[in-house]
């Protein structure tokens, strides 16, 4: 696959600062709702035809203290949406999507920046990561039509170190570019 047909997602310039310049990058800002909207907004400059491949790089929390490196997901939740409450209501709610080309870990999404190990050892009852944009970026994808990939440097153990959040980002970011030079 060419970078002509890739379209690089990450929700900070630090987090893609090593992604090669023949690429096509998009900044998002952080959360759900940036993220989603400049998704949507790239791929509405595209044919439908020709749709790039959408890969989302970034860091993560680990959720289990084993968790360690980078990770492609194979299935992404949106952790902090009352999916069954709405759908007691009789109302059908995306918060699960299976991502082709993933290894078997599973990312949770949600605004929240977790630095808690309480919530995280809730979160680690469902999934294995946790970020921010990822089931965003991956729903506005697969509602363009899509593909999408995601591709996830762990960073912190989504305690208390997640607040070192920011001295972590240039390592992660190096391992996020080096997997797109070897894997694109």
């Amino acid at each position: 696959m060419s970078a002509q047909q890739v379209l690089v997602v990450s929700a900070t310039a630090a987090e893609a600062a090593y992604v090669p310049q023949e690429f096509e990058l998009v900044i998002t800002g952080i959360g759900k709702v940036s993220a989603a909207t400049a998704v949507a907004s790239a791929l509405a400059k595209f044919s439908s035809g020709a749709l790039p491949l959408v890969v989302n790089i970034g860091t993560a929390g680990a959720l289990h203290t084993h968790h360690g490196g980078l990770f492609v997901p194979g299935v992404v939740i949106n952790h902090d949406i009352s999916s069954a409450a709405i759908r007691s209501f009789g109302h059908e709610v995306a918060d699960r999507l299976e991502l082709l080309g993933g290894d078997d870990s599973v990312l949770a999404t949600g605004d929240a920046f977790i630095s808690d190990a309480a919530v995280r050892d809730a979160l680690a009852e469902r999934a294995d990561l946790v970020d921010m944009e990822g089931f965003a970026v991956a729903y506005a994808a697969t509602v363009a039509g899509a593909r999408c990939r995601l591709v996830k440097q762990v960073s912190d153990q989504a305690d208390d170190s997640a607040m070192d959040w920011p001295a972590q980002i240039d390592a992660s970011a190096r391992e996020l570019g080096r997997w797109l030079i070897d894997n694109v």
